[in-house]
């Protein structure tokens, strides 16, 4: 079976990149993902990478955009199947 990764990566607002993080971290996915890492960048980014069974258009379940007061910009989202 295909390995899909995910990626979602979001702009914190000015001084909320904590705020967002904890934020990213508490959402449940259900199913979880067989692995998932947090990661931050400089500018107050987030980067969340979720790793599930499947083929690129799988149906797995994906982090909601965040409150509008948490992020600076629309989320950005891509996906990756492993070759």
């Amino acid at each position: 079976m295909s390995t899909l990764a995910l990626m979602w990566e979001a702009k914190a607002a000015p001084e909320r990149g904590a705020a967002l993080l904890e934020w990213a971290r508490a959402q449940d996915l259900s199913p979880a993902p067989g692995r998932r890492e947090h990661f931050t960048a400089p500018g107050e980014r987030v980067l969340v990478i979720t790793w599930w069974e499947g083929t690129y258009d799988a149906d797995v379940p994906e982090l909601p955009d965040p409150p509008g007061d948490l992020a600076a910009r629309p989320v950005h989202r891509w996906r990756f199947e492993q070759v």
